[in-house]
């Protein structure tokens, strides 16, 4: 009776593994479309809101829902007294703070963290221009995390469950 209920645990938790990688990979592709659309919005705030950036960054934060709404709310709060960061400053360091709970990778940061060094420090014109590139190149991080989810995700599921049983076949 023990070597079964054993038997159970270890399958379950190999399962309950290999579904939690696989919603890394199904996380991937949505937190960077939600990426997206907060700089879009960023973008019409600075075009035609004339809205200062801390406030411009606090409403992105706010329709953008977690972990999204963490990154820019954060910029927003460290911009505004009594820490007066840059924006360079807070926005790399609120990404620092809340990059773990995304499910995003190093190359959707890379592409935050140069957009951060050019946004506040030009004209409108220019912030506009850095951050349609940011966008375009989230755009193609998303149309390969959509390849990797197809490809790997029911990888993941079954090897889990495969993994699992393996491990019982090697003890008993």
């Amino acid at each position: 009776m023990l070597k079964i209920l054993g038997a159970v645990l270890v399958i379950a938790a190999a399962t309950v593994s290999g579904w939690l990688q696989a919603r890394q990979y199904a996380n991937r592709p949505h937190q960077i479309r939600k990426v997206i659309l907060a700089l879009r919005r960023l973008q019409t705030e600075i075009m035609y809101g004339f809205t200062p950036l801390p406030d411009a960054l606090q409403r992105i934060g706010e329709q953008s829902g977690e972990p999204i709404k963490a990154i820019f709310s954060g910029a927003a709060a460290e911009m505004n007294p009594p820490k007066n960061r840059t924006a360079q400053d807070s926005l790399q360091s609120s990404i620092e703070a809340s990059w773990r709970f995304t499910a995003m990778k190093a190359a959707e940061k890379d592409v935050l963290n140069q957009l951060s060094f050019t946004l506040g420090t030009s004209d409108r014109k220019d912030q506009l221009g850095h951050i349609a590139t940011a966008v375009r190149q989230l755009e193609s991080e998303e149309a390969a995390a959509r390849d990797e989810q197809n490809r790997y995700e029911k990888m993941f599921k079954s090897l889990g469950l495969l993994c699992g049983a393996f491990i019982v076949i090697l003890f008993y």
